[in-house]
């Protein structure tokens, strides 16, 4: 019986760090850079942080929501004109790559001036 329950607490572990490391390895940050100084940074900035409330700041954001939202976009899922035109061009790997990147991006409040 010990063998057992040793033996389904190591699956378990197993199983949460795959999903995790699947989770965190969507893509290549680095090639993700590539990507956002070409398409992002005019509304987002290269790291994401853009302080105008017109756009989002996106840096630090979970790179499976990013990833989800890019795919929203190139879907039509998610509607704005201006995001489903720049990820028309984009593969999925692009966008993993992307995600990748403004994930591993330090993230900073901004708060409006009043």
């Amino acid at each position: 019986m010990m063998n057992k329950t040793l033996g389904f607490a190591l699956t378990l572990a197993g199983l949460s760090l795959a999903s995790s490391a699947a989770a965190v390895n969507l893509g290549d940050p680095e090639a993700g850079q590539q990507i956002a100084e070409n398409q992002c940074m005019a509304c987002h900035a290269v790291d994401g942080s853009q302080s105008n409330p017109q756009w989002p700041s996106i840096a630090g954001q979970h790179a499976d929501y990013l990833l989800q939202a890019l795919k929203q976009y190139k879907e039509g899922d998610r509607q704005n004109a201006i995001m489903q035109g720049q990820v028309s061009s984009l593969s999925l790997q692009d966008m993993r790559d992307v995600a990748a990147y403004y994930a591993e991006q330090d993230g900073k409040l901004h708060t409006p001036e009043r």
